[in-house]
């Protein structure tokens, strides 16, 4: 399976726009990086892996509570992405997952042995601890003309 979302950026960082767009077409042409110091419209690339942890683990941790036997009859789960500019720049440096549920049934146990496997099982989760591969090309924007595809990885 293959998931795909692109995002254009046009102009310079302090005065430029970023627009993404989901192939579900849940996000459209959606404007993003504005929002990045609370301003503006629009999203931005934190706000949206905050909102991709969020919905994983939801969808990992009804996975793990049905295999234990239980029917979750809600779970909500707020994920904050830690960001701090460090020597190299500003970084990612943790996640935060805070996860209230109402599980018919189940201990207090039940859902702490849930919610720890969900968190090692979601794949976003597992997204954060991968290599990434990239393939770059750059345009002449005078001509259009392609210049050759390079893979560039990390």
């Amino acid at each position: 399976m293959k998931q795909n979302a692109s995002a254009t950026w046009v102009g310079g960082l302090s005065h430029g726009k970023g627009l993404v767009t989901t192939a579900s077409g849940a996000l459209s042409q959606s404007q993003y990086f504005e929002a990045c110091d609370g301003e503006g419209k629009g999203t931005n690339p934190y706000e949206l892996i905050a909102a991709a942890h969020a919905a994983c683990f939801g969808l990992a941790l009804a996975d793990e509570l049905t295999d234990a036997g239980f029917t979750p009859d809600r779970i909500n789960t707020t994920a904050t992405v830690i960001i701090e500019q460090l020597p190299v720049g500003w970084t990612v440096t943790a996640i935060q997952l805070d996860v209230l549920a109402e599980v018919p049934r189940a201990e207090q146990s039940d859902f702490i042995r849930a919610t720890v496997k969900a968190k090692t099982n979601c794949t976003i989760s597992r997204l954060l601890k991968t290599n990434i591969a990239m393939s770059a090309k750059l345009e002449d924007s005078e001509k259009s003309r392609h210049r050759k595809r390079t893979a560039i990885d990390s």
